[in-house]
């Protein structure tokens, strides 16, 4: 019994020193916003007090133009996954970008709810804090979802809806980053808001492009310093643990908005079924699929993925 006993004690002693290990090697501090602020924001860049956030957006482009395009990024990003769009957009068209609650240098919504409500609402008292009153709407992932369902709400408000891999529908994924699953084991979740592997955020990222090859390290660095603004750590976990609406995507099919659906063939993570599903509801739409491209396409494949949005742009009324 005793030899148990000590055997017993020595492998809680290693695994309590492994955690430990683990603790010391991967935990890192927030990055002051300010340290952030200089790397991250630039002379496009503005701060607007929405909702009791300080929210980080880009205005850019051509500011006579009356229905600016409004860009909406996905899950773990921010709204430099548009950068190559923008610069070419920004040439014939006034576009607009934000950070997310949760993500980029805004941060967590204070009250913590990360509901598609929240966001519907926090994306309409943003344009209104801009005096926009119509727009373009694109979004890739959650900001699809975010799109949709605002044009749901606020139908005046959409003259063009563009869905780039957006969520919605009750498909499986056929594969998901290792980051998102482990926001949703307990425990583990809330070790994720002070460890932050950066081969966790590299192996993330390469989990979404069809060309890992394509996954710079700029890019993981962007993705990982980002993530360690004060707060996107816990807000990762709790929007990845909030219930999903499971009933919305039936109303779909009232969406009367010229649609441009694109989607990546080899997307892993909202498999391209997902966009034949919006083809069949969606009244006015077309739809393009990126051969060679996985769920982030304007990142992967930015020429690629805009030379349809152009055509959409300039054939739609």
């Amino acid at each position: 019994m005793n030899y148990l006993t000590k055997k017993l004690t020595v492998i809680l002693s290693l695994t309590l020193l492994f955690i430990i290990a683990v603790i010391i090697m991967f935990s890192h501090r927030d990055i002051p916003l300010n340290e952030l602020k200089i790397k991250y924001a630039n002379s496009s860049s503005s701060f607007i007090a929405v909702n009791g956030m300080d929210v980080h957006f880009r205005d850019e482009g051509l500011q006579t133009d009356t229905i600016p395009i409004v860009l909406i990024h996905g899950t773990g990003a921010s709204l430099h996954t548009f950068n190559a769009w923008s610069d070419r957009l920004k040439k014939s068209h006034r576009i607009i970008r934000m950070d997310l609650p949760a993500y980029g240098l805004t941060g967590p919504f204070p009250d913590g709810n990360y509901t598609m409500a929240h966001y519907t609402t926090f994306l309409k008292d943003f344009l209104t804090a801009l005096n926009i009153k119509q727009c373009v709407l694109a979004g890739n992932s959650l900001g699809g979802a975010i799109a949709w369902n605002f044009t749901l709400e606020q139908p005046s408000m959409v003259t063009k809806l563009i869905l780039i891999d957006a969520s919605g529908y009750p498909i499986a994924s056929k594969s998901v980053p290792i980051a998102f699953s482990l926001a949703k084991i307990p425990v583990i979740n809330k070790l994720l808001s002070f460890i932050t592997p950066r081969f966790l955020v590299r192996a993330s990222v390469e989990n979404v492009y069809f060309d890992s090859s394509k996954v710079t390290d700029l890019v993981v660095e962007r993705y990982f310093n980002l993530t360690l603004r004060a707060g996107n750590r816990k807000a990762f976990v709790d929007r990845l643990k909030t219930p999903k609406d499971t009933s919305t995507y039936n109303n779909i099919k009232y969406i009367q908005q010229p649609t441009l659906i694109l989607w990546g063939s080899q997307d892993l993570l909202i498999p391209v079924e997902n966009a034949y599903k919006f083809q069949e509801d969606l009244p006015n739409n077309t739809l393009v699929i990126l051969e060679n491209t996985g769920h982030t396409p304007m990142e992967e494949s930015p020429l690629e993925s805009l030379a349809p949005v152009l055509n959409f742009l300039k054939t739609w009324p």
